[in-house]
């Protein structure tokens, strides 16, 4: 039989509700699928850096390498440990150390569930550049405290990091309906972006079977809203696709049902699969939280990994559960009321 090793990061607030329920529905699909998963827990959180003065071990990354895929929960506790702490401690250095360079983001309605618009036949799949750009972290403060102080941030756009992300995004499209939208703001960025646009008008001519569009991001916004059944394929920076992607999740109807995946499309190392909210401590250990999200991402990890009969049955549970009402509203039914109902529909 053959069997995955599964790195869980449960992090913070919400992150050990959702993870616990995604693990259940992963366990219950791999059983019935024939095939094994292999859990081993990590404790990294803000928690962990309270303790220890760090987000992960030194060797973090080195140990978190020789799995085949990582499953995360939410991290972050701002009350507790700045955000630009947890993110820059954990999350981005995963991302950049195993080129998990495409953050893939779904948003659809699931059966029963209302989002805020009149549209309900819309299936976007936006692709968001997750190693460079906006997030590099390249920059820095000077003569901080005082009058004079001066905080400089700079993206970096790279030729290879921004044709390997569109280039993703041709092949997404080809798979599909055959539609890619790219998004930027050249009009205003006059380097970076404009670098965006011309690597894009030149892979439209290897990819004929593709129709093109290049939008400028506040026209995107508006575009997700009034008419997102227009839409097919999305490519975004770094910064743009963070912010269209919780665009997304709203039209869908809310962060309890925003899935992504940070993959490595090479497999060269492992891929990192999360819901997009966050760790919601206003919430934590009231049992509330909704784990589809989390379970949907769960859903997307084991299709990565070649799973594709048990992933796709894993979300024809959740649709069942959400049409019979279990789940389809935010703050309704709890955690565990909505994992045993994707369990039940599983069987």
């Amino acid at each position: 039989m053959k069997t995955y090793r599964i790195a869980l990061i449960p992090g913070d607030g919400i992150g050990k509700d959702v993870t616990t329920a995604a693990w259940q529905v992963l366990a219950k699909a791999a059983g019935k699928a024939g095939f094994g998963l292999e859990p081993t827990s990590f404790p990294w959180s803000c928690a962990y850096y309270k303790e220890t003065g760090a987000m992960m071990p030194a060797d973090g990354i080195a140990t978190l390498r020789n799995f085949d895929a990582i499953l995360l929960g939410a991290v972050g506790w701002p009350a507790e440990v700045a955000d630009s702490v947890s993110l820059h401690g954990l999350l981005l250095p995963i991302r950049k150390a195993f080129e998990q360079y495409a953050n893939i983001r779904p948003h659809r309605l699931l059966p029963g569930v209302e989002g805020p618009l009149k549209a309900r036949d819309f299936d976007i799949l936006c692709i968001r550049e997750n190693t460079e750009g906006e997030y590099s972290g390249a920059g820095g403060r000077v003569h901080q405290g005082t009058a004079n102080e001066v905080a400089v941030e700079t993206s970096i756009f790279t030729r290879a990091g921004v044709e390997r992300i569109l280039r993703f995004g041709f092949e997404q499209a080809r798979a599909r309906r055959g539609k890619l939208a790219s998004v930027t703001k050249s009009n205003a960025q006059k380097y970076s972006m404009v670098f965006w646009d011309e690597i894009t008008a030149r892979l439209a001519a290897e990819y004929p079977d593709v129709t093109v569009t290049s939008y400028h991001i506040d026209a995107m916004a508006a575009r997700m809203v009034m008419a997102p059944e227009s839409l097919d394929v999305i490519v975004a920076s770094n910064l743009f696709g963070d912010i269209l992607t919780d665009l997304g999740a709203a039209i869908q109807g809310g962060l309890g049902f925003a899935a992504s995946a940070n993959l490595n499309p090479d497999r060269s190392a492992p891929s990192m699969f999360e819901p997009v909210h966050g760790s919601a401590p206003d919430i934590a250990h009231l049992g509330i939280a909704n784990p589809i999200a989390a379970i949907w991402s769960a859903a997307m990890m084991l299709d990565h990994l070649g799973e594709k009969a048990a992933a796709d049955a894993i979300m024809h549970a959740i649709a069942a559960a959400t049409e019979a009402g279990i789940g389809a509203v935010p703050g309704k039914d709890k955690t565990d009321t909505i994992t045993y109902a994707v369990l039940n529909a599983l069987a």
